[in-house]
């Protein structure tokens, strides 16, 4: 190793163990704070986010003119992009983690025992949660809001393709800290863009780290499973599937899945596949298909798809496991809702899967067989985020069976504890 290497390694460490400590720190001033510290605080940071607003804006046309020099896709470009409606969205979000009831010493269950031994399972914060994502800058702030109303610390390590806006949203977290005398050290963003830091959290920082949560594509999440030393709530692509079933309203069919696939492409709940029956394929496919195309949707479909319109590409094998993130989608024609259900449990990634669908019993069958994260009917993928679900926001959809699954928010950041309570009695 040359001593270049070895320096910038040793700075790494350094820099990174130096923001453990800090985070560990600050978690056990959070396991102790009361809900009005927290609220001040977040609501502090809104108010300072409006303020600086043009600043925030400022440093992301500066990302947006990096990105755009090195060939960002066009995809990743408009998940970084922010406007003032979308850092008005963040402010409001940060009012409504704010407002949301404090997770950190809720009873969760309680019961008492013949001996007259009372239990009770009680929420407690994880410690420190440290979160590593790419593309979208909005991630600061909700991370660093919902981390700090369930009372953990937290460190942000944002691509360096967001790492301006990054910063300068996260000093409107940070003057909300300090406005309400919490430790800065409760959310922290790494001051670097050296991608050595991404190893550096993964491997726990000593034990500093207790979970990581990762949000991009599939190279980090490939690289956090291989380096990983601490839990990890999965976050996999959102490969997304609309199923308009049989005896689906064509009306209701065409505008959800215009809104699902094209509302905004580059979010994990867009929709990335759509399946029709082929019981009422005469009837649907070729609106629901020529409604995407006339939209500016590329169209990639089996050979009853091309069917019905020249315009409509070829579906090859490897485009029904594929989250493109884009204006692009692949359509096919499937004999009932068996066939369209093992076609997600083969092809999707256990993200958001939607049915269309007038005859309920259909619908059930689809929610409770489903083995995705979220499950909808009659209603479009792109209301998968923990927003829409009334949790404020969310770090993002963990398509995992342990622990947390769906959308991360306040209560899926916290752990519990049992409190055993007794007047004097001993075990046999």
């Amino acid at each position: 190793m040359s001593a270049t290497v070895q320096h910038i390694t040793d700075s790494v460490e350094t820099t990174a163990h130096a923001l453990g400590r800090a985070s560990r720190e600050a978690a056990e001033v959070l396991a102790c704070l009361g809900p009005k510290a927290k609220e001040a605080a977040l609501l502090a940071a809104a108010m300072t986010m409006r303020a600086d607003a043009g600043d925030i804006l400022d440093a992301n046309a500066r990302d947006l003119e990096e990105a755009s020099q090195r060939g960002l896709a066009e995809a990743k470009q408009e998940r970084l992009t922010l406007n003032d409606e979308r850092v008005e969205a963040m402010a409001t979000a940060l009012e409504d983690i704010a407002a949301l009831p404090d997770p950190v010493g809720q009873t969760v269950s309680e019961w008492s025992r013949p001996n007259g031994l009372n239990i009770r399972r009680v929420r407690t914060p994880l410690g420190v949660v440290g979160v590593i994502y790419e593309s979208r800058p909005n991630v600061t702030a909700d991370a660093g809001a919902l981390c700090l109303k369930a009372g953990n610390a937290v460190i942000l390590r944002g691509g360096s393709e967001c790492y301006h806006s990054n910063r300068a949203i996260h000093e409107c977290l940070k003057q909300g800290l300090i406005a309400a005398d919490i430790p800065e050290g409760a959310i922290q963003l790494v001051p670097s863009q050296d991608r050595a830091f991404v190893s550096a959290l993964l491997s726990g920082l000593g034990g500093a780290i207790d979970v990581i949560v990762p949000r991009g594509g599939v190279s980090l999440l490939g690289r956090v499973k291989a380096e990983a030393r601490v839990p990890v709530f999965g976050h996999l692509e959102g490969v997304c599937t609309i199923f308009v079933d049989r005896e689906a309203d064509l009306a209701m069919a065409r505008d959800v899945v215009v809104n699902a696939k094209l509302r905004r492409t580059s979010i994990c709940g867009a929709a990335e596949t759509l399946l029709v029956d082929e019981q009422c394929a005469a009837t649907h496919l070729k609106p629901l298909v020529t409604d995407l195309l006339d939209a500016g949707c590329a169209v990639r479909g089996d050979q009853a798809t091309q069917a019905v319109d020249p315009r409509v590409e070829p579906a090859t094998q490897e485009d029904w496991p594929r989250e493109y993130l884009d204006a692009i989608i692949s359509v096919g024609v499937v004999a009932d809702v068996q066939a369209a259900m093992a076609h997600i449990g083969r092809y999707g990634s256990q993200h958001t899967e939607a049915i269309i669908t007038d005859n309920e019993k259909t619908a059930a069958l689809f929610l409770d067989q489903v083995d995705s994260a979220i499950v909808m009917h009659n209603t479009s993928t792109q209301y998968a985020d923990g927003g829409e679900f009334g949790m404020g926001a969310e770090i993002g959809i963990a398509t995992g069976r342990l622990h947390a699954r769906g959308p991360v928010g306040v209560e899926q950041l916290t752990s519990f504890k049992y409190q055993v309570r007794g007047s004097g009695q001993t075990r046999p």
